[in-house]
């Protein structure tokens, strides 16, 4: 339900912003949210303090995030080179780059400025990454991800 209120507010915004891409295709449904992306410094990095690639885990395990070149703040605020921390479990590929990253069991959100956690996944193979995202969930331009790492739980 948080999802669709936050994709209808985002919505509703963009059109307020500038309506719809002229560029886009007629039966495209995508709204331009290219007003609402934050750009991020050059050389900006998010990164995994913990766990380490390659990791062997227990089924709970803490999960430490590291930023460099660009601030935390919640969800909600905008400053200027900042954002929060998105935990990606077993994505393969990343979303779109231009809308709110969603809200499920593989995408954590961390709005209130978190940057650790403790996580708890079935054992097996895992990949892990983080995307920072701006004060509505977006992605930064470009935008600022980890590399994946790949976990086993045992």
């Amino acid at each position: 339900m948080r999802d669709i209120t936050l994709r209808l507010a985002l919505l509703a915004v963009t059109l307020m912003l500038g309506g719809w891409s002229s560029a886009q295709e007629p039966e495209s449904n995508t709204p331009d949210t290219s007003a609402l992306i934050s750009p991020s410094p050059e050389g900006a990095k998010v990164y995994f303090i913990a766990p380490l690639d390659g990791a062997i885990l227990a089924r709970t395990f803490a999960v430490k995030f590291g930023l460099s070149g660009m601030g935390v703040a919640p969800a909600g605020v905008d400053f200027e080179r900042s954002g929060h921390h998105h935990l990606l479990i077993n994505v393969d590929e990343l979303p779109n780059p231009s809308l709110p990253l969603p809200t499920n069991e593989q995408f954590m959100h961390f709005g209130l400025g978190q940057t650790e956690t403790e996580v708890t996944l079935p054992p097996g193979e895992h990949s892990l990454q983080l995307v920072l995202g701006n004060h509505l969930h977006i992605p930064h331009d470009p935008p600022v991800v980890s590399q994946v790492i790949r976990v086993r739980v045992e």
